[in-house]
């Protein structure tokens, strides 16, 4: 998944670790040191140093391992952004 389906199901997931049916809006902000409960990969793109996106990124990957992995794309010339090129962690 993406950054905000990730933030929709870790929204959706009750007490028993179960995911409901849900309706309107979340507030859940992802930083590291969240315990993700039910999304196990992320499909993202690189995004903007400082960001609340970068943050659901760290949390995800750790962010030793993310920052390596944007020094690399910074290196490589890969593109940033929406509309730029992606990473998969697993």
């Amino acid at each position: 998944m993406g950054t905000t389906v990730t933030r929709a199901l870790e929204s959706a997931v009750n007490e028993k670790g179960e995911l409901v049916k849900l309706k309107g809006w979340t507030r859940l902000f992802i930083y590291p040191g969240f315990r993700f409960k039910v999304v196990n990969g992320l499909l993202t793109n690189f995004h903007l140093p400082r960001s609340t996106l970068l943050m659901l990124v760290c949390a995800f990957g750790g962010r030793e391992l993310i920052m390596r992995a944007y020094r690399e794309a910074v290196d490589k010339g890969y593109r940033f952004y929406s509309y730029g090129d992606a990473m998969l962690i697993l």
